[in-house]
């Protein structure tokens, strides 16, 4: 174990269960300030009292405030919700994914992933022609995605799903670099179970890592440059989710109403929303025609939960869990050894607990579960 207390470990401990510097302090019985210096190694603990009762509230192992693992895992974060969603809560979600690229980076040791390849674009390209181009590229034809979370794993880009107490956050992708093999993390929230709503929350992320600059800090970006790239995402996902030719087929055979939509939307897997709003930008539907069936879906309560919702499903990530379950079952680990190799060799010291959330695992497969004793029950003794 290292000697030296990771003041960075404690921040990100700490911004991990949504806790400001004010409230840890209270509940460690320490001063603020004082608090404040250990996050940033100015001092460190006196004693392994301070440590312990700072492992027992932040419920991470005492190791993991003793780790100094290798720098510049994950890097920018495109949050979809970035001028809605508070700055705590987003730096709580990129400290997560900032531990699961850890966890990947072991994982990926172990197992061959599928290599993403990047788009070869000219510079600064149409959002149309880069989905156009992205499609080509991954064989997915013209016509409707039936699971685009697969599509999308199955090209080297990791999807995880995110429990979240909010609805501000739809989305959020993240540059990972592990080793100088470089790919995406997409993560969505799991609030929502429509397979309309999550391909275009996923589609929307694949619009950023199709068309912007991953070495910036988008939080430094300017409002309005900011919006002008979350337009850009949202060009994307329509035309990569709908493509022109086909989609246009498809709406021009019908009448411009809401229930010939909900009938595209089992076929398409897209919201109504998104396909109207599709149908006009291709002129196939007039502005007024628009306005007239958004605000009758905002009148009959269908414009947030729409029809088909509750019907329409998607299966949710599987390739980090599949390939941790594979290490098990090929018995290159034990459930213990795992999380061993992750401790000593990958400085990461979590308890089983935090992997199985993160990586969505089935409860008890990293960690036992615990036994209930009755100590009123015994075993009947045969006559």
């Amino acid at each position: 174990m290292k000697t030296s207390f990771n003041g960075e470990r404690l921040k990100k401990a700490r911004i991990y269960r949504g806790l400001t510097v004010a409230e840890l302090a209270e509940r460690i019985n320490c001063q603020r300030q004082t608090l404040s210096m250990y996050e940033i190694s100015k001092s460190q603990p006196a004693d392994s009292k301070t440590v312990e009762e700072i492992s027992k509230v932040l419920d991470f192992p005492i190791g993991f405030f003793y780790e100094h693992p290798q720098k510049g895992l994950s890097g920018t974060t495109y949050f979809r919700s970035l001028l809605t969603t508070s700055k705590k809560y987003r730096m709580e979600q990129s400290v997560k994914m900032d531990i699961l690229a850890q966890i990947y980076s072991m994982i990926q040791d172990y197992i061959e992933f599928p290599q993403y390849v990047p788009l070869r674009l000219d510079r600064n390209p149409l959002p149309g022609v880069a989905a156009a181009a992205l499609r080509e590229q991954w064989g997915l034809g013209h016509g409707p995605i039936e699971n685009l979370v697969s599509v999308v794993e199955q090209h080297g880009i990791l999807v995880t799903s995110f429990s979240t107490s909010t609805n501000d956050v739809d989305a959020f992708s993240e540059f990972v670099d592990v080793g100088g093999s470089q790919t995406y993390l997409i993560a969505y929230s799991n609030n929502k179970t429509s397979a309309a709503r999550i391909h275009f929350d996923v589609a929307h992320e694949l619009g950023h890592i199709c068309l912007h600059e991953w070495s910036e800090d988008i939080e430094e970006l300017p409002k309005e440059e900011f919006k002008r790239r979350e337009q850009q995402a949202h060009e994307f996902a329509a035309a990569f989710l709908l493509p022109e030719e086909t989609f246009r087929q498809d709406v021009e055979a019908g009448s411009q109403t809401l229930p010939f939509y909900k009938q595209l939307k089992k076929k398409w897997r897209v919201s109504i929303a998104a396909m109207m709003r599709r149908a006009k930008d291709l002129g196939v539907m007039t502005s007024e025609e628009y306005i007239t069936l958004i605000k009758t879906m905002q009148r009959r309560g269908i414009r947030k939960e729409e029809p088909l919702d509750d019907v329409l499903i998607t299966a949710g990530p599987a390739l980090l869990k599949t390939a941790v379950v594979m290490l098990l079952q090929e018995q290159v680990f034990t459930p213990q050894e795992f999380m061993e190799e992750l401790s000593e060799h990958y400085d990461l010291t979590i308890n089983p607990l935090e992997v199985e959330y993160l990586l969505d695992l089935p409860a008890g497969t990293l960690a036992p579960p615990k036994v209930i004793a009755f100590r009123s029950l015994q075993i009947k003794q045969k006559k």
